[in-house]
């Protein structure tokens, strides 16, 4: 227990290490790591901030001009940059030294890579935890970028504060087939590399298709940028700041609700893992009168 209030009062004083190694023992579950969550205390939590979309669509550099403009400013920042998942180790195959080197040794930047471990909402497993500890350390601002996987986006929305979808005008054909959950979950749009042919016609497009579909009462701002050249960077940080004061109650219950929800649910799948169904079927498939629901069932039993 000591050990556990040591780690978090390093973490509110700035100690990077600290925090390091608390997402450490979260995200693998090391010894301390239970204890250390229940500890947790995120009254005065800094906005979390989802930036998802396409790939493609440029949220990396977008992040990167958004770190500039916040740091030239003072504010502190966490990234939490969740990565595709190599199939053959689970680990991550981007690394965030990669695409946001330039901010490594900022001081006031603290950059994360998780890998999605093949969740389909282009989120880690532990990024509720890892958020949550980030959340508690004295960043201005918290940023998560997930991988972006089409329509299963939708799932930042249960984690997010304030949801940025970034699109580019080459996604004209993919927004217009798009279902309602992106026009839910998103509280601002960006149409980025607006300097592309076709961007002014999708900013219109947007706005006309959200004010349809929402009404007039929920206007979602929709935001041009060029993120490699740093236009639009300023306006879209100033949307969010207004925003992050705009968040209403019955939001700030459906994310707490999400959250429980998926650590419950989590924790009631704690002993299912996929490389030994893998096994299983592997060597139980071709058996005569073999069922996956059968197998399911064994699994519901045990």
């Amino acid at each position: 227990m000591d050990q556990v209030k040591d780690i978090l009062q390093k973490i509110k004083e700035g100690d990077r290490k600290a925090l390091s190694r608390a997402i450490t023992l979260v995200e693998n579950e090391l010894p301390g790591a239970e204890e250390l969550l229940l500890t947790l205390s995120n009254d005065v939590r800094p906005p979390l901030i989802g930036i998802t979309g396409p790939p493609g669509a440029g949220k990396s550099t977008l992040i990167n001009a958004m770190l500039n403009e916040l740091t030239d400013t003072g504010n502190k920042v966490a990234v939490i940059a969740v990565d595709p998942t190599s199939p053959f180790n689970f680990g991550s195959l981007l690394g965030d030294r990669l695409r946001m080197s330039e901010h490594f040794t900022d001081p006031n930047i603290f950059i994360r890579s998780l890998a999605s471990r093949g969740s389909l909402g282009g989120l880690s497993e532990k990024i509720i935890e890892v958020s949550d500890v980030i959340c508690s350390a004295d960043f201005d601002f918290v940023i998560v970028e997930t991988v972006g996987v089409g329509q299963s986006e939708v799932e930042i929305a249960g984690l997010a504060d304030i949801t940025v979808v970034v699109v580019v005008p080459e996604s004209g054909d993919e927004i217009q087939a798009l279902k309602s959950g992106i026009m839910e979950i998103a509280d601002i749009f960006v149409v980025n590399k607006a300097d592309r042919e076709g961007a002014e016609a999708l900013v219109n497009n947007l706005k006309r298709m959200l004010h349809d579909f929402r009404g007039t009462k929920m206007e979602v701002p929709v935001i041009s940028t060029i993120a490699s050249e740093k236009k639009g960077i300023r306006e879209l940080l100033e949307i969010i700041r207004e925003n992050q004061y705009q968040v209403s109650d019955e939001k700030n219950i459906y994310l707490l609700a999400e959250k429980a929800y998926r650590i419950i649910r989590k924790n009631r799948m704690r002993d299912v893992s996929r490389p030994s169904l893998l096994k299983t079927i592997e060597k139980e498939h071709k058996s005569p009168g073999f069922s996956i629901y059968r197998l399911a069932n064994q699994h519901l039993k045990e």
